[in-house]
């Protein structure tokens, strides 16, 4: 199950950033610094009618991580994102909601493509990209880190 996220999730958010090997590749956060990024996914959803969802588990509501679509304004390119707890690794979460949130996003935005950004150590997420049909695109800096932006097309476009 996919919902936005919202203050609410601020323990599980919490939690899930706080996980040595989830941190490898994403920003770990305390509660003030994550309750500012909780607020900042509200405003987006309220402002561009998009943004970062919860996943949970539709038989018993556990969260299992974030994946959704995030507008950066410094590349002004919208972003499919995920994270999961590490018990949820390796069961399809990620690929499965990304899929749903890359549907979703195509029919609903007005964009030619989404990118991935990716460290070029998650192996992990870079398996995820190609399952869903991005391609490693340019390199660049985001967030203090060097990552591989992977791009997928608007299908039905010279480039999708």
């Amino acid at each position: 199950m996919l919902r936005p996220l919202t203050a609410d999730d601020l323990d599980p958010f919490v939690d899930l950033h706080a996980d040595p090997e989830v941190t490898r590749f994403v920003p770990a956060y305390t509660r003030e610094q994550a309750r500012q990024r909780l607020a900042e996914i509200e405003q987006q959803w309220d402002e561009r009618g998009h943004g970062v969802c919860a996943v949970e588990l539709k038989e018993t509501g556990a969260f299992l991580g974030r994946c959704g679509l995030n507008h950066w304004e410094v590349f002004d390119e919208v972003e499919a994102g995920w994270t999961f707890r590490r018990s949820a690794w390796g069961q399809g979460y990620a690929t499965e909601a990304a899929r749903a949130c890359l549907e979703w996003g195509f029919a609903a935005l007005d964009v030619p493509y989404f990118t991935a950004m990716i460290d070029p150590a998650n192996t992990a997420s870079a398996k995820v990209a190609a399952r869903l049909g991005f391609t490693p695109g340019r390199r660049d800096r985001f967030l203090g880190h060097d990552v591989i932006v992977h791009v997928l097309h608007r299908p039905g476009t010279r480039n999708g």
